[in-house]
Order: structure tokens, then C-alpha cells, then sequence
């Protein structure tokens, strides 16, 4: 596959596209909090592939990390500051949860919703690098070695840019555990841990890791 790339072959580029696609397309999400901004990136990372096409080395085995390399620096492209990507996060945080509340399935789906635009706002507060390996390492699955590649950093700075980041996310739990209680004792009707609102210190991290709803 990798020599076929190097050489042009168009053949080659559309097995890529649908090998990895989705996964580029997932990235992208955790990156911009934009399902259409997604789809731009998704777009552009497999044109700048194809540009970049003879820079691939010959060995080596996925080229998974590669395509997430290029995703990563074209959302940089779209979203350079922090404080634009909270107001984006922010903005599909919202929109995840404005669900119409007609229907018991709906209500079943509005937890998992939720979960979701909390993990967002909460990859927004991190700092650039730190959302980057959180989403290829927890959102792509990638090892440690397939993450430093992607991103052209050291092995040993994706170990520990991923530990601030889990550091602060696990504060982040606990401190949207601690709202949720305190909402759920300020309802009547409801137990202390229970009712569909309840969430886990490791939520965040769990709602990172799945396909989104809506990934085509």
C-alpha cells in the first residue's frame, strides 16, 4: 500500500479513503467540535495526502497514523486559538443537547447526549497538545509510538502530555460529579446517585473513545 501511495496510484487512494475515512472524520470531531468542520478537514487531510504522497516511507506497516497526523495539522489550520475552540466546543456542547423530549427513546439517548457535550467543553479547557494526544490516544486508540508519529514529537513527550491531560480530566469529573449530585438533591423525587443524570469519574474519557453519532 505504501509504495502504491508513494506512486500515485488512484486506486490505492480510494482503498485509503475507505479504510480510514471514518476514523479521520472521528478525529476531526474531537479536534473541532464541528461535525461540518469535520467533514471540511476530513476533505482537505486526504487532498494534503495526496500531495504529500511521495514524503511516505516505504516501510512500515498502518498508514492510520500518517492520514491522523495531517487531520491534526489542519484542524490547527481552522482552530489556532484555544479561546475559539471553547467558544466551538461551547456552541456544539449546546446543540448536542437541544433534543426534542417527545419520545421515550429520546429521553433514553439524552444522558449519553449529555455525556457527550461535557467530554467536548471538557477536551476544550485543555491546552492544544494535550487534546491532540488525548483524541489519538483515547479517541483513535493509537499506541504511545503510532501517536509521536502522527504528531513528529518524541515518544516520552506523548507519555507525559497525556498524563497533564488525564490529570485534568479526572479533575473535571469530579468536579461535574459533584454538580450533578448536588442538582439531583436539589430535585425532588430524585436519590442521591441515581436517575439518568449520574456520571462516573471516568465519563469523560469514555465518551471520547466511541464513533459519534452522526459519523457517516
Amino acid at each position: 500500500m505504501r509504495t502504491r501511495v508513494r506512486a500515485g496510484d488512484s486506486s490505492a487512494f480510494a482503498e485509503l479513503f475507505d479504510s480510514y475515512a471514518r476514523a479521520v472524520y472521528n478525529h476531526a470531531f474531537r479536534l473541532t467540535a464541528d461535525w461540518s468542520t469535520a467533514e471540511d478537514v476530513m476533505a482537505a487531510t486526504f487532498m494534503e495526502a495526496w500531495r504529500l504522497r511521495e514524503k511516505v516511507d516505504p516501510t512500515g506497516g498502518s498508514l492510520r497514523p500518517w492520514l491522523l497526523g495531517i487531520a491534526t495539522n489542519t484542524a490547527r489550520n481552522q482552530y489556532r486559538s484555544n479561546r475559539r475552540y471553547r467558544a466551538a466546543a461551547t456552541a456544539a456542547a449546546a446543540a448536542e443537547l437541544s433534543v426534542p423530549d417527545h419520545a421515550e427513546e429520546v429521553a433514553a439517548r439524552l444522558d449519553d447526549r449529555e455525556r457527550l457535550a461535557t467530554a467536548l467543553t471538557a477536551l476544550a479547557s485543555l491546552r492544544r497538545p494535550e487534546r491532540e494526544v488525548i483524541a489519538l490516544c483515547l479517541g483513535e486508540g493509537l499506541d504511545y509510538e503510532a501517536a509521536a508519529e502522527a504528531l513528529g514529537i518524541p515518544v516520552g513527550t506523548v507519555a507525559s502530555r497525556l498524563s497533564r491531560a488525564r490529570r485534568k480530566l479526572r479533575k473535571l469529573a469530579d468536579a461535574e460529579t459533584a454538580r450533578r449530585q448536588k442538582n439531583l438533591g436539589a430535585t425532588p423525587g430524585n436519590r442521591e446517585g441515581g436517575g439518568p443524570g449520574r456520571q462516573s469519574r471516568g465519563d469523560h474519557a469514555h465518551a471520547i473513545r466511541p464513533a459519534q453519532e452522526g459519523n457517516r
